[in-house]
């Protein structure tokens, strides 16, 4: 393999592991089993039919569902009062209609930096934007669902300077006796919300229910057709660490799975929701498609008893923020691989905590991309070595190649075993400038993850122009940078005598200029600072050789 077929290759190969990344669908199977009520197994039994079973539409844990209805237009959640709470994190609003969770802002992230005060709005409950967390309690006894109207003493919190924690409370009594309070709990700087589900049974009779935690969610379209990012649904369980539900897998199939802990989300760029259910607690996962492009992904508990004149209680937590890995390792098992590194996870976790570090020394996440890529370029040093070694000896005999191919023209036998004459003469290894680059090939793909799924380089400044390395440089100085690196690379080694690859070489730094014009600048700053790098390696091993044949000849 020559130098320049060598480089076609390598370019080829990374655009192609780019594209698949890129383009690829969703990577999991849909789940096994098609259920059509509610998720029956050999565990506790399913609410008799007598229960207060909330409407499918609505996004109700799953009954049996309706005739279709033909949907036109998106409907709308019906309102009660709001609860507005603000925190040092989080501005939530909950509805007392069913004590949804209806809105969540994050004031640390804004929508962009033009727009400091518009924080990103991560739960919202607007028709073209739904995405909202839902809970109650179904019981053949009687018990509020999301359909059910809450009591609250007001409807306004805000965290007091000094102040650790906000209990907002919703209350609901039948009137005969039973009465579920529904109390979340804010804490200061954190983005979970604890939940619990207190029942008090003044009846003269034992109540028994269960409880659900849902996100209903309406399927949004990709924010980028270059760049691929996974949004849907996730689950992670005792027996499966991390499982994509995408939106298509609920429109096949609804999801039917016991699990003993673990948690359900929903996914996007940067930021996830999830409820993370109790470790060591039995639960039973479901899904389901509504109209209007609504899907539903939750989880129903195993029954609990409450004794006549006692009181009994549910709990849970939700995560609402950003994708800030040790938050989330912090908060749930597993639940920092909602940052989807795809199958290269292994190398990209430790790539980004020495990111990480080397931020935490310099400041600047754009500097830390540079001497990341350096550290990693300094690793890969001696097979670079040897690779760029292999380059020139075969660029010094490449005018021997094109004797030979003279000599033998359209005669590939004899052709080819020649060159392996020469190769074996010579002391050269036609491969040896290609392996020590291809061991590398994981690395690259890993650290563009990296760069990609990473929220610590959202709206991150650089220098000068680049003040975002989440977004695609406004004037498109790195894209041109990375063709012209590339093209000086080319130049280092001779045009094949293959009028096609030359053809085709010749092309690749304008098509690489296009094709990454469009992605984010931290990605690109990494090509320019690989591509610099490796000029002056290669210049610096051709050099030393050189020397050493002048020394020596």
């Amino acid at each position: 393999m020559d130098n320049q077929r060598l480089i076609l290759f390598v370019a080829l190969a990374i655009v192609t592991l780019l594209l698949w990344d890129a383009w690829r669908g969703d990577t999991t199977a849909p789940p096994p089993s098609q259920v059509s009520g509610l998720p029956v197994d050999s565990g506790p039994p399913a609410p008799d039919a007598g229960a207060t079973v909330p409407a499918a539409d609505a996004g109700s844990v799953p009954a049996v569902p309706p005739s279709p209805v033909p949907e036109v237009t998106r409907k709308s959640l019906k309102k009660g009062k709001r609860i507005r709470v603000v925190t040092d994190r989080l501005v939530a609003e909950i509805d007392t209609l069913g004590g949804d969770v209806r809105i969540v802002d994050l004031p640390d992230y804004p929508v962009s930096p033009d727009q400091p005060d518009k924080p990103v709005r991560l739960l919202n409950d607007a028709p073209s934007k739904l995405h909202v967390a839902q809970s109650g309690l179904i019981s053949a006894s009687g018990a509020p669902d999301h359909h059910t109207l809450y009591d609250v003493p007001q409807t306004h919190y805000e965290l007091a300077p000094g102040q650790d924690r906000l209990t907002v409370p919703l209350r609901w009594t039948d009137g005969k006796g039973l009465t579920v309070t529904k109390t979340y709990t804010f804490t200061r700087d954190r983005y979970v919300i604890d939940l619990k589900h207190t029942v008090h049974n003044a009846t003269t009779s034992p109540w028994e229910g269960r409880s659900y935690r849902q996100l209903q969610r309406i399927k949004t379209e990709r924010a980028s057709k270059l760049l691929y990012t996974y949004t849907g649904g996730v689950i992670s369980t005792d027996d499966d660490n991390y499982r994509k539900i995408s939106f298509d897998d609920m429109a096949q199939t609804n999801l039917d799975k016991d699990t003993k802990g673990g948690w359900l989300a929903m996914i996007q760029h940067y930021f996830v929701a999830a409820w993370l259910l109790n470790q060591g607690e039995s639960d039973h996962l479901y899904s389901k498609a509504l109209s209007g492009d609504r899907f539903v992904l939750g989880a129903i508990s195993s029954p609990l008893t409450v004794a006549s004149g006692s009181e009994g209680e549910f709990s849970s937590r939700l995560f609402v923020g950003p994708k800030l890995q040790h938050r989330l390792e912090a908060a749930a098992p597993n639940l920092d691989l909602t940052v989807d590194y795809g199958w290269l996870t292994f190398i990209s976790k430790p790539l980004f905590l020495l990111m990480e570090g080397i931020h935490y020394l310099v400041g600047n996440w754009g500097v830390s991309i540079i001497v990341l890529t350096f550290l990693v370029k300094l690793l890969f040093y001696i097979p670079s070595r040897a690779s760029y070694r292999s380059m020139a000896k075969m660029r010094k005999l490449q005018p021997k190649f094109v004797q030979l191919k003279e000599r033998y023209g359209e005669d590939r036998q004899r052709l080819g075993q020649a060159m392996m004459e020469l190769y074996k003469k010579e002391k050269v290894n036609p491969l040896g400038g290609c392996l020590p680059i291809l061991i590398q090939i994981p690395v690259f793909i890993a650290l563009y993850w990296v760069l990609l799924e990473s929220i610590e380089l959202r709206q991150a400044p650089f220098a000068l122009w680049i003040q975002d390395l989440s977004v695609k440089d406004p004037y498109y100085v790195l894209p041109l940078l990375m063709g012209a690196t590339m093209f000086i690379q080319q130049k280092l080694n001779p045009p094949p005598p293959d009028p096609l690859q030359a053809k085709i070489l010749m092309a690749l730094p304008f098509i690489f200029t296009l094709f990454f014009a469009f992605f984010p600048a931290g990605l690109v700053l990494y090509w320019v600072s690989n591509n610099t790098l490796s000029i002056a390696q290669q210049w610096y091993v051709m050099r030393e050789l050189d020397a050493v044949n002048v020394k020596t000849g």
